[in-house]
């Protein structure tokens, strides 16, 4: 399913949404300036193998999640991101949005980067920011379940379905979970685990970052 919009609006200007999706951008369009066996030295200086946990080289945790694998790879995470994290950072505020984003990221990575090394393959670069943008989705399932999101269904490009946040998001999800249960662990390919560990720890994160505004008490005189 491939998320069209939402009906949720922001009620502050989204720039670190925007700043994220750019810096992506700027760095991708990097990546296929540069020859072959330059872009894979730049990959493997800059994502993260497992085995760069084991060394606490956690700031390839953070570079790792503006590198990405081809264009689809790319614009498939800018768009939920622009389309679900504007209103988390509308939620959490500037800083706090921030904060969310590298530690679901981190969360995402260190769940792949364990699963990896338990498989016994510590060399496989991983590189994307769906390990986000997974914890974003979670925080938005929690902050706003009966959302409502456009989305086409492949191959049925030319009709519009509209579902509530809970389903699209809950579906997505489940294929996660799906697909990681039946991909052997640690190969190569879509990073499943990250995106269970990225989602898992946004899940608990936005209960503790997260602070509903406070209803203002209107007291009415009485009429005589």
């Amino acid at each position: 399913m491939i998320p069209i919009k939402d009906n949720i609006p922001t009620k502050s200007f989204p720039i670190l949404t925007i700043l994220i999706i750019i810096i992506n951008v700027a760095v991708f369009m990097y990546e296929v300036s540069l020859p072959r066996h330059e872009l894979e030295a730049f990959i493997h200086r800059y994502g993260l193998l497992p085995v760069d946990i084991l060394h606490f080289r956690f700031d390839k945790i953070i570079t790792s999640m503006f590198l990405h694998g081809g264009f689809a790879h790319l614009f498939g995470n800018m768009l939920f991101l622009w389309i679900f994290g504007n209103n988390v950072e509308d939620a959490l505020g500037k800083v706090k949005f921030i904060i969310f984003y590298i530690l679901s990221g981190t969360g995402a990575a260190l769940t792949q980067s364990l699963i990896s090394l338990a498989a016994g393959n510590p060399y496989i670069p991983m590189i994307g920011a769906s390990g986000a943008i997974s914890g974003i989705l979670a925080a938005y399932i929690k902050l706003y379940p009966e959302a409502k999101v456009l989305t086409v269904i492949p191959p049925f490009f030319f009709m519009v379905f509209v579902l509530p946040a809970w389903f699209f998001i809950g579906y997505w999800f489940f294929i996660q979970v799906l697909f990681a249960m039946i991909t052997p662990p640690g190969v190569g390919g879509v990073a499943w685990y990250a995106h269970i560990g990225g989602f898992i720890t946004g899940w608990y994160l936005i209960d503790l970052l997260y602070k509903p505004p406070k209803m203002k008490v209107v007291h009415y005189s009485t009429l005589r």
